[in-house]
């Protein structure tokens, strides 16, 4: 990705993941890089920041969006993706 905004490093969550913008009228494909950080000093809130590739920017300009959860709702955010993520590993050992 070109100018992006956030940094991607070895300790980035995800580095590249498919990712679709969606808008009253447009939608588009592209890749993503998806963080979840806190701050190194004073970690009050867990970030979850996710920036599309500069793909989309005839849509909109290149941006981020940047969550602010508290521990619960990290916690809560975790537990619903292992949720989802063991059905969707159920259903691949059954297909």
């Amino acid at each position: 990705m070109t100018n992006r905004l956030m940094s991607v490093t070895a300790y980035t969550t995800l580095d590249y993941v498919d990712a679709v913008a969606t808008g009253y009228e447009f939608e588009t494909e592209s890749v993503a890089v998806v963080d979840a950080t806190t701050d190194r000093t004073d970690p009050a809130d867990v970030l979850l920041q996710v920036e599309l590739d500069n793909r989309a920017e005839e849509h909109f300009p290149a941006h981020m969006v940047e969550l602010q959860l508290g521990s619960d709702q990290a916690r809560a955010l975790a537990a619903d993706l292992e949720e989802h993520a063991q059905r969707v590993e159920a259903e691949d050992t059954e297909s």
